[in-house]
Formats: C-alpha cells, structure tokens, sequence
C-alpha cells in the first residue's frame, strides 16, 4: 500500500510558528540571565551586548564568598518543605469535608477562599509585620513558614477538593459498610487513590513557597533569610551589579528549575484536576 505524503497544511504551520516564537519569548530571560552571569561586569553592561565572550566563574564565588549561599539556601529549603507539609496536613481534612459532606455554602467557601489570593499582598503587610514581631517571629524561619502555609492554602485547598471529588463516594461508603473507622477510610482507602493529587498539590506549593520574595523580603533579614534576600543583596544605591546579580539568581532558582523540569507531569496534572468530567 503506497504510504501517504504528509499534506501541507498553512493553519498548523502557523500555529508551529508562533507556538515558536512565544517559546523564545518565554526562554529568553532565562538564556538572557545564564550568559550575564558567567560575564564580567564590564562585559555585563557593554554595547552592544556580548553574545560571545571567554566566561569566567568568578562572580559565582564571589557570591558563595560574600553571602554564604548555602545558609540562604537552607533557609529556603526549610521554609518551603514545612509550609508544604503543614499545608497538606491542614488541608487535606478542610477538602475532604467539602468533598464529602457538601452544604450549602461549600461553593461559596470555596470561592471566598480563592478570592483571598486576589489581594495584593501589601494590603496585608502592616497587620501581618505587627503580629509578627508582637510575637517575635519577625526574622524567623517559623514565622515565614507560617505565613507561606496560609499565602498557599486556599490553593491547596481547592486542588484537593477537586481530586477528591474524581473519587467515586460509593467507594468510601462500601469501606464504612465494612465497619471502616473515619481514620481507616482516610489511610486505607482515600489517601491511597489521592496520592496523585497530594503529590500535585504537594509540588505546586513547594515551588510557590520557594519563589516567594515580598514576604522573605519584609519579615526576615540575615538569619532567616531566603534566597530571594541573597538576591537583593546586589542592589544597592550605587546601581545594580547585573554580572553577581544574575550569578545570584542563577544559583537561587537553578534548583528550583531542575526540580520543576523533572516533575513537570505531575504540577500539570495538578493544574488540570477538574477540567475534564
């Protein structure tokens, strides 16, 4: 049988192309920080712009010299790691009860929940910043843990419900029948068909948590601080040192990046819970 000559078809090479362009539109901040970060700073500001140069690692160990990387780093990995997993444990049981035993306000819960993430921050940094240092939790990693934990809960709340909700209730109702307890239904049966979900929700957070920087920004400074605090160390009033600024960001968003990159199909199935029934 004479094989078929693929057709040419103008629409979906439009869409190639653009889908294309939006790509490099996209990655060229990225590619744009990589190559300033490996210049000098007199290469870093030259005109017009170098795209070949000898790279040096230099700014990389100024960096790690000046600013102990690893401290802020720490700090980051704590915080985003026990926000997550407060999150989850304060989450999961508010999901579980929409899911499941839904009233009639479970809807507007829901969305009033949703619409907390809709104010800007800032709107709620003299409150917050007085409580914080009314209970001296300003400049601590506990402090910055709690207030990652409620920035992402109403989101990890809805992701939850909505994998919840793919699960069948007469599944759920056959293990009561059985004479399952409430916590046996929950680790015997729930948490099992919604580690998918968990590990979604999970993901999301830990990326959000680590990329924060209005909060680590306002309530910590040397001790607690994030990498987001490393990074905003090289501006100063004398101007930006763009070369270490993006030695900086490079090193602060590289693990993040490499995380992402190889758990990029569960942060989409994440994303995607819900959108199809």
């Amino acid at each position: 049988m004479p094989s078929r000559k693929p057709t040419f078809s103008p629409a979906l090479a439009v869409r190639t192309a653009v889908a294309w362009i939006v790509t490099l539109l996209l990655f060229f901040p990225l590619g744009w920080l990589v190559l300033t970060a490996f210049k000098t700073e007199l290469q870093a500001i030259s005109v017009p712009p170098l795209l070949i140069f000898p790279p040096t690692l230099e700014n990389f160990a100024i960096v790690q010299e000046r600013s102990d990387y690893a401290h802020y780093a720490w700090n980051s990995l704590v915080t985003s790691v026990a926000s997550t997993l407060l999150g989850l444990a304060l989450a999961a049981p508010a999901a579980y009860s929409m899911a499941f035993f839904k009233g009639r306000r479970t809807k507007d819960i829901l969305m009033w929940m949703l619409s907390t993430k809709m104010m800007p921050a800032v709107g709620a940094l003299m409150p917050i910043y007085v409580l914080a240092q009314w209970s001296g939790l300003l400049d601590s990693t506990l402090g910055l843990t709690i207030i990652f934990t409620m920035s992402n809960l109403p989101i990890m709340v809805w992701m939850l419900y909505s994998g919840f909700k793919d699960i069948p209730p007469d599944i759920l109702e056959a293990a009561r029948m059985d004479g399952a307890t409430l916590w046996q239904e929950a680790r015997q049966v729930l948490l099992p068909l919604s580690m998918g979900g968990f590990a979604s929700t999970g993901l999301l957070c830990l990326v959000l948590s680590w990329n924060e920087a209005f909060w680590s920004l306002t309530l910590t400074a040397a001790k607690a601080g994030t990498l987001a605090a490393l990074i905003a160390q090289y501006s100063s009033p004398e101007g930006l040192f763009w070369a270490k600024l993006s030695a900086a960001s490079l090193m602060a968003i590289a693990p993040i990046v490499v995380f992402g990159w190889f758990s990029q199909k569960q942060l989409v199935q994440g994303l995607t819970f819900g959108a199809v029934k």
